[in-house]
């Protein structure tokens, strides 16, 4: 019989074997961008007290880009009830790390999704501290570097928390700046300083429209027409000058004399006088 010819026994291994190879064989190793829901989010990369929430809602204004409140990524974080929960993970090879991350883009995707415009941008000044991260997480991140002249930077934060001390605070901010210098030096997007955006608003969100891959929208530089949410603390500036809905000018600029000891060297490697 057919069955017993030697020839196709092995031939029947043959197959089996093929068989048992292709049932065994390893899931394909999947990067980041190939399982994000959102593949190029944009994140501002900027010190406390800069001019974030400015930026924000210029941005916001646009049709085509989503500009939230502060996200505050950095601490939205999750935890396994069970210990077979971590196992059951791990056999789909997600760590703790890459679960957080998809996190995050589920959230981001959500409310790009609801606002039906094309573009999110989260303004966190955590994302200072974050931005390692983010660049892992998403690897086609787009990044906007906010830079404001430090000394500016420290009188603007004893202004909103005079009872830290004036020692407290440049410590404070230059762990923010140097951060942003870092990400700077390493990553590629486009820098914005906060006395351009004040000076010549228009100019400066032409510039960001065309690093966003989107049309110019005159209505951006008149944000106090578009509704933003509420401005309120822990979600971004909450002063008058922002809820005013106009540009306003900003404070002079310190002299080199008054920049702050701690603060000189990247003052200067950032242009600004001192």
């Amino acid at each position: 019989m057919i069955l017993h010819d030697p020839r196709v026994r092995r031939l029947a291994r043959r197959v089996r074997v093929k068989a048992r190879k292709v049932i065994t064989a390893p899931p394909p190793v999947l990067a980041p961008e190939d399982t994000r829901l959102v593949p190029d989010p944009v994140f501002v990369i900027s010190s406390i007290r800069s001019g974030s929430t400015l930026l924000r809602v210029l941005l916001n204004s646009h049709p085509d880009i989503r500009a939230p409140h502060e996200m505050h990524l950095r601490t939205l974080k999750l935890s396994y009830g069970e210990s077979y929960t971590e196992k059951a993970m791990g056999l789909l090879e997600l760590d703790h790390r890459e679960l957080e991350h998809l996190l995050w883009d589920r959230v981001l995707h959500r409310e790009l999704v609801r606002s039906e415009k094309k573009v999110i941008v989260d303004k966190t000044p955590g994302n200072a501290e974050l931005w390692q991260r983010l660049h892992e997480a998403w690897p086609r991140a787009r990044f906007i570097f906010l830079l404001r002249n430090p000394a500016s930077v420290v009188a603007s934060q004893m202004d909103s928390r005079p009872d830290k001390g004036l020692d407290w605070t440049v410590r404070h901010i230059r762990r923010y700046v140097e951060q942003v210098d870092a990400a700077r030096d390493t990553l590629d997007g486009i820098t914005v300083r906060y006395e351009d955006l004040t000076a010549d608003p228009e100019a400066q969100c032409r510039r960001l429209c065309t690093y966003l891959g989107v049309e110019w929208a005159p209505k951006m530089v008149r944000y106090g027409r578009q509704d933003h949410g509420p401005f309120q603390v822990t979600m971004g500036d909450w002063s008058d000058k922002i809820k005013s809905g106009r540009v306003q000018e900003p404070r002079p600029m310190p002299k080199p004399e008054d920049v702050p000891e701690p603060l000189r060297a990247i003052t200067r490697k950032w242009d600004y006088p001192c």
